[in-house]
């Protein structure tokens, strides 16, 4: 059981806990007599990967309390630490589910969620984890999808991210179309080291973000998660779901490439994109094929926008695309017939900073960053 969004005390004034340098912040403190719920509480830290401080009241010394990044207080000690400074990531940690005072006392410590054991264990270690992560705001994801086959979305997901790590972002390129050929071969990185899409296939849970980062492929300043040259073609909806989580933990910004086809797995990847992209050349046939693409994917996905491909037979334009398919215009892909296809060796989508595809992609960054600020 746990209750989020506990009001404080009228007049308190609470403060955020400053940012750890780096990155990466401290463990949690603990502040608890109660040795079994101890127990419970250092075990749930170790499952996040965090070192926890343990204090039986407030700290002595200065900083202790205001500087955590999260507080986990045992109803044992909620008296002992009732005077100390209000701040946020306060968490009451009980046992007693039948306990109708704890919120009482949760309101007089300025907890912002009361929790009890055994049941918020998984909620707690997550929480714990985010913290230990130093987790901030969610990577804008980003998927891009096809409205026919040979649409060029892959190319498009591509430049998307190349152009995203130029620009300084920390960037995670997904490969979600295990039957694509492989993002690695588009970027010319096939052979290189870091773990493929099937060596997650059993992820469950919560996956570590830095971990997931470090094992990845790093290709043109960003991270690629794609398909090796076995024969396994699909992933459990646990495994997509546990490790896009931990992608976006990371900040930054994470494109997927995604098929036509919407499987479990695929579900589960529109259910964690900020904005969909679909790929339509001007052509009425392939205008016909993604009205049926977008209506499958914008029953999971709110915001679906298109990029039109030319070039255009008579009567049809970029606008016209979009007002057919009832979907807002991200605008014209420009055309850069060298990188439809790149032979080997040859520079990966986007990777031409002037070009007029890098172009596009970093002014939809502009737009989608400045967005996402404003939500």
């Amino acid at each position: 059981m746990q209750r989020r969004g506990m009001e404080t005390v009228a007049g308190a004034v609470t403060h955020d806990p400053p940012p750890a340098a780096g990155g990466r912040q401290g463990g949690p403190l603990i502040v608890t007599e109660d040795t079994e719920l101890l127990d419970d509480l250092l075990r749930l830290c170790a499952a996040a990967g965090a070192t926890p401080e343990v204090h039986h009241g407030v700290p002595d010394r200065r900083g202790g309390w205001e500087t955590a990044p999260l507080v986990l207080v045992g109803d044992d000690a909620a008296r002992r630490v009732r005077g100390a400074a209000r701040r946020r990531g306060v968490v009451l940690v009980g046992r007693d589910q039948d306990d109708s005072g704890v919120w009482r006392r949760a309101v007089e410590i300025g907890a912002e969620h009361v929790l009890m054991l055994p049941d918020g264990e998984q909620w707690l270690v997550d929480r714990i984890a985010d913290v230990a992560e130093g987790v901030g705001r969610p990577a804008l994801t980003v998927g891009v999808i096809g409205g026919r086959g040979g649409a060029g979305a892959s190319t498009l997901a591509c430049a998307l991210a190349v152009t995203s790590a130029r620009e300084g972002l920390r960037t995670l390129l997904v490969d979600a179309d295990p039957l694509g050929g492989g993002l690695d071969v588009l970027l010319g990185g096939e052979t290189a080291d870091g773990l493929r899409w099937p060596a997650f296939a059993s992820s469950r849970g919560r996956v570590g973000g830095g971990a997931l980062e470090e094992s990845l492929p790093e290709l043109h300043s960003l991270r690629v998660l794609s398909w090796d040259r076995g024969d396994r073609i699909a992933v459990p909806p646990q495994a997509v779901r546990a490790v896009l989580a931990a992608a976006r933990r990371r900040g930054g910004t994470v494109v997927v490439d995604l098929p036509r086809r919407i499987d479990d797995g695929v579900a589960e990847v529109l259910t964690q994109l900020d904005v969909g992209v679909l790929v339509v050349p001007a052509e009425l046939r392939a205008v016909a094929a993604a009205g049926r693409v977008a209506s499958a994917v914008g029953m999971v996905l709110r915001d679906l926008r298109v990029a039109v491909r030319g070039p255009y037979p008579p009567g049809l334009d970029d606008r016209e695309v979009a007002r057919l398919l009832a979907l807002p215009l991200v605008g014209e892909v420009p055309a850069e017939p060298q990188l439809l296809r790149p032979d080997e060796g040859t520079a990966p989508p986007g990777a031409a900073p002037r070009g007029p595809l890098a172009r596009f992609c970093k002014e939809f960054w502009e737009r989608a960053l400045v967005e996402a600020g404003a939500a």
